[in-house]
């Protein structure tokens, strides 16, 4: 029997070409770039995904209420083939994370630090 060659980065290649691949190595010289400092980056960055994410939760929910019935029975959850496609939607969606990083990369997120010097 003849072994196929098998390209390994072919399993880790996404649906789409939008959503990266599970792990990039990242510059970080252009997310210091963004505040200053990297760590003030990276709390934007994680306070966006949670935005984005929650959103996609609450739009997902909303999508998904329109087939929750009463009491569902075993057989209308395998025959729901509309609700099966929305989450299949959501699934193949960028993760928050990524979606994040490249809006702050690409300089779309508005953020402000509060003054540490406040006058009372």
């Amino acid at each position: 029997m003849k072994k196929q060659k098998v390209d390994p980065t072919k399993q880790l290649r996404s649906a789409s070409p939008k959503i990266p691949v599970s792990a990039i190595t990242r510059d970080l010289e252009p997310i210091i770039e963004g505040t200053g400092n990297l760590y003030e980056s990276i709390v934007v960055i994680g306070r966006r995904a949670r935005q984005i994410g929650v959103k996609e939760k609450t739009e997902l929910n909303e999508k998904l209420a329109e087939f929750a019935v009463g009491i569902d029975n075993l057989e209308e959850i395998f025959e729901n083939r509309e609700q099966i496609e929305i989450s299949r939607h959501f699934e193949r969606q960028p993760k928050p994370t990524a979606t994040a990083i490249d809006e702050f990369l690409d300089n779309k997120l508005f953020f402000r630090k509060a003054d540490e010097t406040s006058q009372d």
